[in-house]
């Protein structure tokens, strides 16, 4: 039964980041499954309350796809998702992955946006 059935819901959307350790299917995979958990831990989600996910990652990122790691992960195989490249600008985070998820939440509840590893310094505010 859905925690939320008797509240009225709202759309919202969620920003975060993290960093991979590297290139690899395995770093990407790491860092996408501790993002995609604290999404769904820091907001209380259901994963049936998760719509869409956009990724971006910086251009250094091309071992995998951020989405097709979260789409096997957490029971999230009906999220719509969306792989993108972050426009590069000099001096950025290496190594960064980047979401915006739009999620179904109670009305009155704040997002809580997760800023992990090494893009905790793009929102200190949002650690």
């Amino acid at each position: 039964m859905d925690k939320f059935q008797n509240t009225i819901m709202n759309i919202s959307v969620i920003r975060g980041a993290t960093t991979s350790n590297g290139n690899t299917k395995e770093d990407i995979s790491s860092a996408v499954h501790e993002l995609i958990n604290e999404l769904i831990v820091r907001n209380n989600l259901e994963s049936s309350n998760i719509l869409s996910i956009t990724f971006t990652t910086t251009r250094d990122i091309n071992a995998c796809f951020p989405a097709s790691v979260a789409r096997k992960y957490n029971g999230l195989d009906k999220v719509a998702f969306l792989d993108c490249q972050q426009m590069y600008v000099p001096n950025d985070i290496e190594f960064c992955i980047r979401l915006m998820a739009q999620v179904n939440m109670p009305l009155r509840r704040e997002a809580d946006h997760p800023y992990l590893r090494g893009a905790s310094k793009l929102r200190p505010d949002r650690c």
